[in-house]
């Protein structure tokens, strides 16, 4: 059997998998997060342990005596500060915290960090944070030995490992993304060092032993590896199974991330896309990532008085788009505007506009905002030959078919179950007990595959090209 645990920013979630990948049990532990100033988001530490102890305890009543591997995958970008004892010297700057947005545009602008991370620095990633404690927190920056990303926290309390793995790293703009490695010129930028990183190793590798006092509090044999594991999205591709190029997904959660598997590194800053490393050697991926996907939606729903599902209950087929145009932007856009300024509109309304119509034209403006993902990527030399739906907004047919028919693209289906980021964990958990690579990261089954509308292509084209234009007076009038 093999554990898989997803630090998410709401909870934690843990998975049982037997060894042909059946999950046998599974628990969550709710976890909350501060926000003590605008634009700051924080959590303690020490809630991820005791919600990881919840989770374990939980699994345990399954009995987890034939446990060989446990993976992690967490949400990316968070700065953990450690002092030499390993106390947590203040709580984690989130992945979702701002305040270090002058601090990155600075980075930014010295061209070696997107030359040697291949990726923009964005405010959320981790190595503006760490400038952002040196010039308002001096007294915590000097203590700092150790700074690891969140899932790498638990792995300490799990093994004592100082370690982590090379596709969450790609997130904190310190690493030679093309050679997988820290970058000891861009710590030297930022006032960091070597000593202070993690050693790396990849995420289907062992980074440690289970410490035997876990084991033996948890039922656990002796020996237990832990892998190296993975950022959230990477983990989220070991479960879905796209690791080799040509393979994506879209995932329409409470933001949207076109997930794209590459074989080799090819970075492009400019276009806001994400080239980060995978959780497997010598692959990458890149990421189309969007603000508001399935939150356009529920904002809406809001400003309706109605629920989100009853909203695209009764859509019907596929319709061209009208003239209502939607841009989703509620609090700014990553792929490809790189914008934090950036505000949504309706366009277009008229007396004609009723809620049906305003629903397809939200629908249609995160449909085109994944359009400029997927644009943004072949920008890159990304190609995308497979895609599968995950998220919530993966429930709606009428989304699924405008995506399909804007992408000119087949979206697959999984039959019901979770593929996100514990299961991809517990996967990279075996690999690393079994000495297991790609092959165990295969895709799930299919349910159903929704097909574009071949008629109506031309049409999403057209509207795709009317959602630029409009896109582009709104920036102008900003």
């Amino acid at each position: 059997m093999y554990i898989g645990l997803d630090l998410g920013t709401s909870g934690l979630k843990g998975i049982l998998i037997d060894d042909a990948q059946r999950v046998l049990a599974e628990a969550t532990a709710p976890l909350t997060v501060t926000r003590p100033a605008p634009g700051w988001s924080e959590q303690a530490p020490t809630d991820w342990v005791l919600a990881a102890e919840a989770v374990l305890g939980e699994l345990a009543a399954y009995g987890l005596g034939s446990v060989r591997g446990i993976g992690l995958s967490g949400h990316m970008h968070g700065a953990t500060l450690l002092d030499a004892a390993n106390t947590v010297l203040r709580p984690c700057i989130l992945w979702n915290d701002t305040r270090a947005h002058l601090e990155a545009a600075a980075l930014d602008a010295d061209p070696r960090f997107r030359a040697v991370t291949g990726n923009i620095v964005f405010p959320g990633f981790t190595a503006p944070k760490l400038v952002w404690v040196a010039r308002h927190e001096p007294e915590i920056f000097e203590k700092v030995a150790k700074v690891l990303l969140p899932k790498d926290y638990l792995r300490l309390w799990l093994t004592g490992e100082h370690a982590g793995d090379m596709s969450d790293a790609a997130g904190t703009s310190w690493l030679d993304t093309g050679a997988r490695g820290w970058s000891s010129g861009l710590l030297d930028a930022t006032g960091m060092s070597l000593s202070q990183m993690p050693r790396l190793v990849e995420g289907s590798e062992v980074s440690g032993v289970l410490r035997p006092e876990i084991a033996a509090r948890f039922g656990l044999p002796a020996g237990v590896v832990v892998a190296g594991g993975g950022g959230d999205n990477a983990a989220s591709g070991i479960g879905v199974g796209v690791v080799k190029a040509g393979q994506a997904f879209v995932s329409l959660g409470t933001s949207g991330v076109l997930f794209a598997a590459n074989d080799g590194y090819q970075p492009d800053p400019a276009t806001a896309v994400h080239t980060f490393c995978h959780a497997l050697p010598g692959t990458w991926h890149q990421m189309g990532v969007i603000l508001a996907a399935t939150d356009a939606l529920n904002w809406f729903a809001r400003l309706a008085g109605t629920a989100a599902a009853g909203l695209t209950a009764d859509l019907g087929a596929l319709r061209g788009p009208g003239s209502t145009r939607f841009l989703p932007y509620l609090g700014g856009e990553r792929t490809p505007l790189n914008d934090a300024a950036v505000r949504g509109a309706f366009i277009g309304l008229d007396h004609a506009t009723d809620q049906q119509a305003a629903t397809r034209a939200v629908l249609e403006g995160v449909t085109f905002a994944i359009a400029d993902c997927r644009d943004a990527l072949a920008a890159t030399g990304t190609r995308i030959d497979s895609l599968l739906a995950v998220g919530g907004g993966s429930r709606s047919d009428y989304w699924l078919a405008a995506i399909a028919t804007a992408l000119d693209t087949p979206v697959s289906l999984p039959v019901a179950g979770d593929f996100g980021g514990a299961f991809g964990a517990a996967r990279l958990g075996m690999m690393a007990a079994t000495g297991g690579g790609a092959e165990l990261a295969t895709p799930p089954e299919i349910a159903r595959v929704i097909e574009p509308v071949a008629a109506l292509v031309p049409a999403f084209a057209e509207g795709h090209a009317r959602y630029r234009d409009a896109r582009d007076a709104i920036r102008a009038l900003a």
